[in-house]
């Protein structure tokens, strides 16, 4: 794990620190305090895979395909 703010996290590396934070969760072997300081950081990380993945397909949705099926630019979001 990381001492890096959640909010400077990619999704990529909030993922795999998740990741990290379930599968010691998942030993059972974690003291009480810690267990709640990861479960914490857990639900932190799992907000930034949220919002990273909803800004994803918000620039996904706003490719616009032509007649051919290939993409022709974007427009804007009115999200």
């Amino acid at each position: 794990m990381t001492d890096t703010p959640v909010s400077e996290l990619s999704f990529e590396a909030a993922m795999a620190e998740l990741e990290q934070v379930v599968g010691r969760l998942e030993t059972g072997d974690v003291p009480l305090e810690d267990s709640i300081k990861l479960y914490e950081r857990g639900a932190a990380l799992k907000a930034r895979c949220e919002e990273k993945l909803k800004e994803a397909e918000e620039k996904v949705s706003q490719i616009t395909l032509g007649a051919d099926g290939e993409p022709t630019g974007t427009k804007p979001f009115d999200g």
